[in-house]
Order: structure tokens, then C-alpha cells, then sequence
């Protein structure tokens, strides 16, 4: 009963959080045409407005928004590229919030390309060694051994995902620091849409922190699998 309930508290903060961030991001995507512009639109009228020389825009899949600092690009889904919503306004905003933090050359920039690859790699790595342990149980017959690869796998997944708070500066500057007074002050979105606006920022803001907590509990998760 103990580990049928800890499973599945588990299993709930392992989707939770990022259904919560996708859940925010759909519920403010229908369209409004008495907008001035697309998401696209307005991250290229920002662009120009903050004189961020050499940014580009460019489409990309859903729920892939990013700013890409090596190719210098703005990037937004589908729906965010052409559409006129209030998620595609403040996902547009908020992106373009990180390219300000990059062509400013703000320390807070270098966040995101500092630890995100290694917060990756020491997650792909942990989640290699526990995929594994079944299979060196067996080969090695060694519980001393098997205690050592289990703890290593734990500790690289549990720093992978402290690496993902680490960006949550980064994330919330460009959402509540750049966006939202982007959008208060310009003539982007209709003074009833603005709460919902602060909403998608903050899911936005909150994505990696999602994630992260999606890696503990998946942690958890396996361990409770091995101690059966």
C-alpha cells in the first residue's frame, strides 16, 4: 500500500508540473483578430524597437520556443509565429526578452549556456547508468558495487536537475523584467488580456523549473522500481 501510494505521488510530480506550464500556454492560444499582429510579427517589430541588431526570427515546432544564442535567432512554434493569441504575444515577448539579455551582453545570459549542456549530459549519463544496472547485477554478482553504480547514477541525475534551477534567474528576468514591461507599456495586447499575459509568462518562466522537478520524481520513481 506504502509503495503503490508513494509511486504514485511520484508519478503525479513527474507530469504535473509540466502539464501545469502546457496547460497555461493552451488555455490562452485561441485567437483574437482584433490583435495588431502575430506572435512573428511582433518579435520583429521588437527587434527593431530595441535596436537588436542581427537577431532573427524564424518558425519552429510547437513548444520548442527558443532564443538560440550561437545563431543569434528568435524562434517560435507555429501557433506562436502566426498566431494572434495571448500566449503567442508573451511567448514572442519573453523570447526576444532573452535575446535583450544576450545582445546587452547581461551576465544573466550566460546562464542558460553555461549549465543547461552539462545539466543534459549529467542526466543522459545518470539515466545510462541505472538503464545498465540490471545488466552489471548480473555480469558482476557485486552488491557493493551495485550500491556505488546506483548512488553515482542518483547523484548525476539529482545535480542534472539542480542544474536546471540555476536558469530560473535568467528565465523569470526575461519574462517579468523584459516581457511584462514591454507588454504594460506598448499598445500589444488589450488591458483585459494582460492577466492572462502574466500567466503564460510565468509558465513560460517556469519551464525548466518543470523540468527539474519532472527529474527528481522520475528519480524517485526508479528507485522505488530496484527496491522491489
Amino acid at each position: 500500500m506504502v509503495f503503490a501510494a508513494l509511486t504514485m505521488i511520484l508519478l503525479l510530480c513527474s507530469f504535473l508540473p509540466q502539464w501545469w506550464v502546457k496547460r497555461v500556454i493552451r488555455l490562452h492560444s485561441g485567437e483574437i483578430d482584433t490583435l495588431p499582429g502575430t506572435g512573428g510579427e511582433l518579435a520583429v517589430h521588437l527587434i527593431k524597437r530595441f535596436d537588436l541588431n542581427g537577431v532573427r526570427v524564424e518558425e519552429t515546432k510547437p513548444f520548442t520556443d527558443h532564443y538560440d544564442p550561437n545563431d543569434n535567432c528568435v524562434r517560435l512554434g507555429a501557433d506562436n509565429y502566426h498566431g494572434k493569441s495571448v500566449t503567442a504575444i508573451a511567448i514572442a515577448a519573453h523570447e526576444v526578452g532573452h535575446a535583450m539579455q544576450f545582445t546587452r551582453g547581461e551576465t544573466i545570459s550566460k546562464l542558460r549556456g553555461k549549465y543547461i549542456p552539462v545539466s543534459i549530459a549529467l542526466g543522459k549519463l545518470g539515466a545510462w547508468l541505472l538503464l545498465a544496472f540490471p545488466l552489471v547485477s548480473i555480469i558482476t554478482k557485486s552488491p557493493s558495487a551495485m550500491i556505488v553504480m546506483l548512488g553515482l547514477s542518483v547523484l548525476l541525475q539529482l545535480a542534472g536537475a539542480a542544474m536546471y534551477l540555476i536558469v530560473l534567474p535568467e528565465e523569470w528576468d526575461a519574462s517579468f523584467n523584459k516581457a511584462l514591461p514591454i507588454l504594460l507599456e506598448g499598445e500589444y495586447l488589450p488591458e483585459e488580456h494582460l492577466d492572462g499575459a502574466r500567466k503564460v509568462l510565468r509558465a513560460a518562466a517556469l519551464t525548466y523549473f518543470a523540468g527539474a522537478l519532472a527529474s527528481v520524481a522520475n528519480i524517485g520513481r526508479w528507485l522505488l522500481l530496484l527496491r522491489r
